[in-house]
């Protein structure tokens, strides 16, 4: 039972973090043109 006292704060850290680099990369425009590269491999040559 104690180990819920250390596990719960942990994970809601985790979960902070993983928000925060979610919004990071929204923030940078990671997911702004999804196509694009899939498109440059192809034409790659």
């Amino acid at each position: 039972m104690e180990i819920l006292y250390l596990l719960i704060p942990l994970s809601v850290v985790l979960v902070f973090f993983v928000l925060l680099g979610l919004w990071w990369a929204i923030d940078k425009g990671q997911f702004e043109d999804l196509d694009a590269e899939g498109e440059r491999i192809l034409r790659d040559s």
